[in-house]
């Protein structure tokens, strides 16, 4: 059983003892802590809490439990069920709420679920506010409302259909364009909420031509729902048979997008955000940002038009707060995750989607001929699985302590940056391991940088 208490929610398998994994306990005590945050700080005098869910088997359970606390301790609760992260970000802003929760464990297996807390502008909490949340929760500091004041549940099961207008009211997204196009667009969608949102997108957008893989919303993931290369040989394959002009692949709570070319290759995730931010860019003047473990071909780009890139500690939260500091016109996280602050301030898979094809639509390119007009990177991946004998700190001090003549970078984790490449290390938000990101010109070179920084790890073990 594991529960992890992070920048990025509350995160947990289920079952299993209270405080050692997301047990029914624990939704309560977490959730009650919440509510008594959001009651002290809103602004907003709704009363209403907005709470949405991936498809995941243990959702239904989660959430009754969520709505159930909700309304004890007070809150009017908008239930708009089955719904991407961002659908249910739009609708918080939507309903004028106070807050808002996702229950989803996003690209994490069925065991696990967790709750994602938004505040009345539908952003997620940050590293401050999540902590006294916690605090609040450990201390046991919140009261159930008496019986004349609780709460009521609503249903709303409009706020997809919204939030897919909202998409094609962006000015840089060209419905007409893309439909006049006639392109074949292949989907998978892991059998989560995406399995919906990404079709009807499609149709919307005037898409007629779907090849629907894993869309059936059941929640038993048909892979591993990390959308990485090595979880999407079905819908390679698919590709490589030449049926679809694009593949889309989101993850179970649809914020973040991975693309397959039409040869049966992978775009990269990394490069969906590169892609976007070259189009918007192309039309809105702006700076960029994305998280230090994103690709450095962001920059590159962002240069090429002029303006100027920022990094951000990992984290959606930090991402969107330096990208509100620099006034930032497009920016996201190097794993598929789009943030387009003409929608709003949240990665948004529906978003880029819509973007990736205008793009598509209006340079009359192939998949393949797009990426290759970007710079070439390699991104290499790995983790470390956590054990009591590995202390972190003391890895992190003995990295930066052996690369202090280069450029060392130490807002989250250890980052180090060459001339050609650069290596991060950190300790993950979202699961019990240890990241070690690196990239360069070719895949041999990231991958020789990352077996530098795992011969520390082996060494101190």
């Amino acid at each position: 059983m594991t529960l992890i208490k992070s920048i990025s929610g509350i995160r947990g398998t289920i079952g299993g003892v209270p405080g050692e994994g997301l047990s029914p306990l624990d939704i309560v005590k977490f959730t009650a802590a919440y509510a008594k945050y959001i009651r002290t700080t809103t602004t907003k005098t709704s009363n209403i809490i907005v709470v949405g869910r991936d498809a995941r088997i243990s959702g239904a359970m989660v959430s009754s439990i969520v709505v159930g606390t909700l309304t004890a301790m007070g809150f009017d609760v908008v239930n708009i069920g089955l719904a991407s992260t961002p659908t249910t970000e739009v609708a918080v802003t939507g309903e004028d709420a106070c807050g808002g929760i996702i229950i989803t464990a996003s690209h994490n297996p069925l065991q696990w679920n967790a709750l994602k807390l938004l505040n009345e502008n539908g952003e997620f909490l940050n590293d401050a506010q999540g902590k006294e949340v916690l605090r609040i929760a450990e201390a046991g500091e919140y009261s159930f409302a008496d019986v004349l004041e609780l709460g009521h549940e609503l249903t709303n099961n409009t706020w997809l259909h919204r939030h897919i207008n909202q998409v094609l009211a962006l000015d840089l997204v060209d419905k007409d364009a893309i439909a006049k196009a006639n392109f074949t667009v292949a989907v998978d969608a892991v059998n989560s909420v995406g399995g919906t949102a990404i079709p009807q997108l499609l149709k919307a957008l005037g898409v007629k031509n779907i090849i629907e893989l894993n869309c059936e919303v059941t929640g038993r993931f048909s892979h591993t729902p990390e959308p990485i290369p090595e979880n999407l040989t079905q819908i390679a394959e698919l590709m490589r048979s030449g049926k679809a002009d694009v593949g889309f692949v989101v993850d179970p709570d649809v914020d973040r997008l991975a693309i397959v070319m039409e040869n049966g290759e992978m775009f990269v995730e990394e490069y969906t955000l590169v892609a976007v931010a070259d189009y918007v860019l192309s039309h809105t003047p702006g700076s960029t940002v994305s998280n230090l473990s994103s690709s450095r071909a962001l920059r590159d780009v962002t240069e090429k038009h002029g303006q100027t890139y920022n990094a951000s500690a990992v984290g959606e939260v930090n991402v969107t707060t330096l990208m509100k500091q620099t006034g930032a016109v497009i920016g996201g996280e190097g794993n598929g995750g789009v943030i387009y602050p003409a929608a709003h301030y949240g990665r948004d898979a529906l978003v880029g989607v819509a973007l990736f094809l205008t793009l598509m639509a209006k340079s009359s390119k192939k998949v393949s001929e797009l990426k290759a007009g970007y710079p070439a990177y390699a991104i290499a991946k790995n983790k470390i699985q956590l054990t009591p004998e590995i202390n972190v700190d003391a890895i992190l001090a003995k990295v930066k302590e052996m690369y202090a003549n280069e450029k060392v970078t130490d807002i989250d984790g250890v980052k180090i940056d060459f001339a050609d490449g650069w290596v991060h290390l950190r300790k993950s938000n979202t699961e019990p391991i240890i990241r070690i990101y690196s990239e360069a010109h070719t895949m041999a070179e990231a991958d020789a940088l990352a077996d530098k920084i795992k011969a520390v790890i082996n060494q101190m073990k």
